[in-house]
C-alpha cells in the first residue's frame, strides 16, 4: 500500500491550506474559523474549462462529477505557480457514508502523485472517525464554530435570495450581505460571535437590516434548487445556476446547508433503530440534534419575525417523508432530497431544479426517481432534473430550465404590482445604525 504524506500538527505553522469553494458564503466564514484556530488558508475561486479537463485527465471518467471538479480545481491551483508546493496542503470533506464522496480523498491523493505533486498532504474534514491520524483535530470548540458558520451563512443566503429580486436599488442586498460577511468573519477571527447567546442577540438585527432595504413586491416565478450537495451549492458545479435563474427574473430558494448537517447527524441513530444497535447508538443523534435545534430556532425566528420565509424545522422535515420514502434511504442525500422537494412545493416554490451529477445513483433514485410520486401528491409541482457532467453542455441545461420556467410563467397568477412594501422609516433605524448596534451586541 502506497504511503501518502500526512498533515502533521507541525505543518500548522508552515503550510497554507487550500479550500475548495463549494458553498461560497458559508465557506468564506469557515476560512475565518480556520484562521482563528491558527491555520493559514485560502478559499479557491479558480474556475474555467481547464478545471474539469484536469479532473478528467487524472481521475477516471466514471467517477462522479463533483470529484472531477474538486480534484481539477486543486490541480489547477497547484499548477498556477502561486503556491510553494513544499508548504501547501489541501483540505477535503468526507461524508463517511456509502456515497462515492467518501472516496474523494483517496482519488485526490492518487491524482497528486500522477500530476507530480506527491509531497502535498491532504487534510480530511470529517465527523465519522475517518483519517483519525490527521493533524487537523476535530475539537468540541471547533465543531461549535462550524455550526455557527453554517447558520450565519444559511441566514445570509436566505435573506439575500428573498430580497434581491425585489430590491428598488440594484445591488443593495449583495452589498449588505458582503458587509455582514466581513463583520462576521472579523468576529470569528477574534474568537467571538458564535455562542448561542451571541447569535440570538445578533441574528434579528441582521434580518432587520435586510427587511429595511426598499423593495417592490411584484409577482415572480419562485424556483427551488435541490440535488447532490456539491452541484446544488457550487457555482463551478452547476454552471452558476443561481445567477442564471436571477437573469431569468426568478426568486431562488436554496435550502440551507445545515439541513444536510442535521441529516448526517440524524442518520446514525436511525440506522441503529432500523437495523439494530445499542441504546447509546439509537439515541446519540437526538442529543446532537437537540443541541443544534437551539441555534436553528434562532435562525427561523429571525426570518419569520421580519417577514421572510423560513424553512421547516428539521424534525418537521423528517415527517414529510411519511408514506413517501423511508428514512433508511440515506446514501448520498437520500431521503433529505425528497423531503426538501416536498417542503419547497408546499411553501410555494413548486418550480424546482433537481441538480444531479450524471450517474449519481442516490440522486437518480431519491431525486429524479421520486418526481412522479411528488407530482401525484402535489399536482402543482413543476420539477425538472438537470444532469451536470463534463459532456453536458451549458446551453442544453439552460434550455431545459427555460422550458420549466415557461410552464411556471403560464401558471403565474395575475397580480397588481405593489409599491415598495418595506422601507427604512423614522421609526425603524437605518441599516448603518442597526449594523453598529449589532456589533455592540457581540
Amino acid at each position: 500500500m502506497e504511503a501518502y504524506p500526512k498533515f502533521t500538527p507541525e505543518m500548522k505553522k508552515t503550510h497554507k491550506i487550500l479550500i475548495p469553494n463549494m458553498a461560497p458564503v458559508q465557506f468564506r466564514i469557515l476560512a475565518a474559523v480556520m484562521e482563528q484556530a491558527g491555520y493559514t488558508c485560502e478559499l479557491l475561486e479558480n474556475c474555467g474549462s481547464q478545471v474539469s479537463e484536469l479532473g478528467l485527465k487524472y481521475v477516471h471518467n466514471d467517477t462522479c462529477y463533483p470529484a472531477l471538479l474538486v480534484i481539477g480545481q486543486f490541480l489547477d491551483a497547484l499548477a498556477s505557480g502561486k503556491y510553494d508546493l513544499d508548504y501547501t496542503a489541501l483540505i477535503i470533506t468526507q461524508t463517511g457514508g456509502g456515497c462515492r464522496a467518501s472516496n474523494y480523498i483517496h482519488l485526490l491523493r492518487k491524482a497528486l502523485v500522477k500530476a507530480g505533486y506527491p509531497q502535498v498532504p491532504v487534510v480530511s474534514l470529517n465527523f465519522s472517525g475517518l483519517e483519525k491520524d490527521s493533524g487537523f483535530p476535530m475539537t468540541i470548540p471547533f465543531l461549535r464554530k462550524l455550526l455557527a458558520v453554517i447558520y450565519y451563512g444559511d441566514l445570509l443566503v436566505a435573506l439575500k435570495a428573498q430580497t434581491e429580486p425585489y430590491e428598488v436599488e440594484k445591488g443593495a442586498a449583495k452589498a449588505l450581505q458582503d458587509r455582514w460577511l466581513d463583520t462576521i468573519c472579523g468576529w470569528v477571527r477574534e474568537d467571538r460571535g458564535y455562542s448561542y447567546r451571541e447569535m440570538k442577540a445578533v441574528m434579528p438585527g441582521i434580518a432587520q437590516e435586510f427587511a429595511a432595504i426598499p423593495v417592490r413586491r411584484v409577482p415572480k416565478v419562485k424556483v427551488g434548487v435541490v440535488g447532490e450537495i456539491y452541484v446544488k451549492y457550487s457555482p463551478l458545479g452547476n454552471n452558476d445556476l443561481e445567477r442564471f435563474l436571477a437573469s431569468q427574473d426568478c426568486e431562488v430558494n436554496l435550502p440551507g446547508l445545515m439541513g444536510f448537517v442535521q441529516y448526517c447527524a440524524y442518520n446514525p441513530s436511525q440506522t441503529a433503530r432500523l437495523y439494530g444497535g445499542t441504546f447509546l447508538e439509537k439515541h446519540v443523534s437526538d442529543l446532537i440534534l437537540k443541541y443544534i435545534e437551539g441555534m436553528e430556532t434562532v435562525v427561523l425566528r429571525a426570518l419569520k419575525d421580519h417577514g421572510f420565509h423560513a424553512p421547516l424545522p428539521f424534525r418537521d422535515l423528517i415527517r414529510l417523508t411519511d408514506g413517501v420514502i423511508g428514512t433508511g434511504d440515506k446514501m448520498g442525500e437520500g431521503w433529505l432530497l425528497t423531503a426538501e422537494m416536498i417542503e419547497l412545493v408546499r411553501a410555494g416554490y413548486e418550480n424546482i431544479v433537481c441538480a444531479q451529477p450524471f450517474g449519481c445513483l442516490p440522486n437518480h433514485i431519491c431525486g429524479k426517481g421520486m418526481i412522479n410520486k411528488i407530482r401525484e401528491l402535489y399536482p402543482q409541482a413543476n420539477i425538472t432534473p438537470i444532469d451536470y457532467d463534463p459532456s453536458a453542455t451549458r446551453v442544453n441545461q439552460e434550455n431545459r430550465i427555460k422550458l420549466m420556467l415557461a410552464v411556471a410563467r403560464e401558471r403565474l397568477p395575475e397580480q397588481t404590482p405593489e409599491e415598495p412594501s418595506r422601507r427604512a422609516t423614522a421609526e425603524r433605524p437605518a441599516p448603518e445604525r442597526l449594523h453598529g448596534r449589532a456589533k455592540a451586541m457581540v
